[in-house]
């Protein structure tokens, strides 16, 4: 008689709260791991901004699939849901743009670094995961960028889906050049290379704004040059630095979620 060890792989939620002093607020996050005893050790980590989304990014079908499929190592997801003070807890820490939005982004990396990542050691009982990335999307995604940057020690990979690399420190209107842009001077600016590998995507419908009239919209454009900025640190195209341009791609969770087994598959892939 013919046995089929196949079992159908069932991702386990988990929502938790965390009473951040840091923040001061009560911070919701979302763990998604497979069921008990379903997957082997050692664990991965994937921590995820704006984790609110999960349900339209359709995270846990695609972890099911990519699981079923046997594409993908052990993960715990964290999804962290944004507060009401997104726009200041976002950004680049200690560097607020030009609005003053993102005055808060240093508090945030504080919250991630002191809080969340002992919380999930002391919660999960795993002490030392194999890989641990930072993802997010938008002004999700440019924090991750800016907080696994300044942290290579605790992360080892990106996950930039249509970045805010935008995020500037003068107004358009008031004399603006390149060199305005905060994630590129960061980047340019930091000695070293810190030990990390990059996953960046665009849609080439992220946006109609197109500030040097070059005919490519600023979304490409500052994430394009953000690559640019990696390369002459001495990072390396395909080893280092993945880029993935979606045709028709717009800056929603629609075209982020089509896009997620790709990264899911370049950070954790068997």
């Amino acid at each position: 008689m013919y046995y089929s060890t196949d079992t159908e792989m069932k991702i386990a939620e988990q929502e938790l709260t965390i009473t951040s002093k840091v923040l001061e607020r009560e911070v919701v996050c979302t763990l998604l791991m497979p069921e008990d005893g379903a997957v082997a050790e050692p664990f991965n980590l994937l921590l995820l901004n704006d984790g609110q989304e999960l349900e339209n990014l359709k995270l846990v079908d695609t972890l099911e699939d990519l699981y079923e499929r046997n594409c993908l190592k052990s993960l715990l997801v964290v999804a962290i849901h944004a507060g009401e003070e997104r726009i200041q807890e976002y950004g680049v820490a200690g560097k607020p743009d030009f609005k003053k939005r993102g005055a808060k982004a240093d508090l945030y990396t504080q919250f991630i670094k002191t809080e969340l990542l002992p919380f999930i050691t002391e919660h999960t009982g795993i002490e030392h995961f194999a890989t641990t990335a930072f993802a997010g999307f938008s002004l999700g995604g440019l924090t991750a960028m800016d907080i696994a940057w300044n942290n290579p020690e605790l992360f080892d990979k990106v996950g930039a889906f249509s970045a805010s690399f935008w995020w500037r420190s003068k107004d358009l209107a008031r004399g603006y050049t390149n060199d305005d842009r905060i994630m590129h001077n960061v980047i340019k600016n930091t000695i070293g290379k810190p030990e990390l590998k990059f996953w960046l995507q665009t849609g080439t419908k992220d946006e109609t704004a197109d500030r040097n009239k070059n005919g490519i919209i600023d979304s490409i454009d500052d994430t394009i040059d953000v690559i640019k900025e990696l390369l002459a640190k001495g990072y390396q195209r395909p080893a280092d630095i993945q880029y993935l341009e979606v045709l028709g791609g717009s800056h929603d969770t629609e075209t982020w979620g089509k896009a997620m087994p790709k990264f899911l598959n370049w950070a954790f892939g068997k």
